[in-house]
């Protein structure tokens, strides 16, 4: 088997691939991806038996069919080191020798047989939307789902489907991130479907989706999850348990709404959270007439007040929250972003609201 590809090309579709490639697993052939080639089409595939990708090359050059494993690690260690333009695979006898410029590398192959299968994106049966929508979405929700929780939906972010409605939640149980659009229907979908995607195939899909107006496809299956774009697909198996009931979390009712601008909000915020440390994480942000100032002490670190001009008119309020939480919101938002602050109480949740379809909801911290 013989193919010839652009060596940036093959850097990118590696280093998308290597994303659900295991470090650490009892079989060691995971450590691979396959390299498939048939009619003229070059595909990596990478899989943990969980989660996997399906990414096809582009500007391939061949005339061969066959498949091989790469060790994912030596390989991306080559493609970095070259200078060439192009890379040319040469196999034969379980070696593949690679060549670009003046350099040749040989590397062993195990039997591409035994790695398990990454199905293709099948079925009449889906749901689209835009790569630019799907990745912000992911974006403004998936920094707020729980890797480390014993309870495994909130390792996810629960997708709910309502026919031309997409919603996406995730939460921590500490904050909550709720954003919602609308799709397009292909087919003969149910009415409603909530499945949970974990974390890691929601960042594998983010990093493989382009950025742009092309079609993303979205199936579901029973127990997993199908995602096609252009050059991709991915399959997940989907996070077992119940995700809560987000909209009860939802505050009703808040009579204090704070307005400001994204970008100089955030900028406070990374001011304040310097003097801060382990044993006193909390900044205290309060808002009275015009102005928001956010206080921050730490024994034996020192103290820092930050003011800056905020739209509100009522009486005053303050609240203490983890800054750290406040600061992820902010920073997936574009900078001239409008936000709403809407508070209850010293000790209720707060939302922020960017727009109609974007919500946050942090806990606050105990005040002394």
């Amino acid at each position: 088997m013989k193919l010839t590809c652009q060596r940036g090309s093959l850097i990118s579709a590696f280093q998308v691939v290597s994303g659900v490639v295991p470090t650490r697993t009892t079989r060691d052939i995971l450590k691979n991806v396959k390299l498939q080639v048939e009619q003229g089409v070059a595909t990596l595939m990478g899989t943990d038996t969980e989660i996997g990708i399906r990414y096809q090359l582009s500007d391939v050059d061949t005339d061969s069919a066959g498949e091989i494993l790469l060790p994912t690690s030596r390989v991306i260690s080559i493609l970095r080191e070259l200078s060439g333009d192009t890379v040319e695979f040469d196999v034969a006898d379980s070696i593949v020798q690679l060549k670009s410029g003046g350099s040749r590398f040989k590397l062993s192959l195990e039997d591409p047989s035994e790695y398990p299968d990454v199905p293709e994106f099948h079925g009449e049966d889906y749901f689209t939307m835009s790569g630019h929508t799907l990745k912000k979405m992911i974006k403004r929700s998936i920094f707020a789902a729980d890797d480390e929780s014993t309870r495994y939906a909130l390792g996810g972010v629960l997708v709910e489907f309502q026919r031309e409605k997409v919603t996406f939640a995730a939460t921590d149980s500490r904050r909550l991130a709720v954003i919602e659009t609308t799709c397009g229907v292909h087919g003969d979908v149910p009415a409603k479907l909530n499945p949970v995607v974990p974390r890691k195939a929601m960042n594998l899909i983010e990093r493989s989706v382009s950025d742009d107006d092309q079609e993303v496809k979205i199936a579901i299956h029973g127990n997993d999850i199908l995602v096609k774009s252009n050059n991709s697909t991915i399959y997940s198996r989907l996070v077992e348990g119940r995700f809560p009931n987000f909209r009860d979390v939802l505050p009703k009712g808040s009579d204090k709404i704070i307005e400001m601008v994204a970008a100089p909000f955030y900028a406070s915020v990374r001011q304040s959270q310097i003097v801060t440390n382990d044993e006193s994480r909390g900044v205290d942000f309060q808002f009275s007439e015009g102005t928001a100032t956010l206080k921050s002490k730490a024994a034996e670190v020192g103290e820092s007040t930050i003011e800056l001009p905020v739209s509100y008119t009522g009486e005053e309020v303050a609240i203490m929250f983890d800054p750290r939480y406040v600061a992820d919101f902010l920073k997936v938002l574009e900078p001239e972003t409008a936000i709403q602050l809407k508070l209850i109480s010293s000790n209720e949740p707060a939302m922020f609201q960017a727009g109609d379809d974007y919500s946050y909801v942090v806990m606050p911290l105990a005040r002394d």
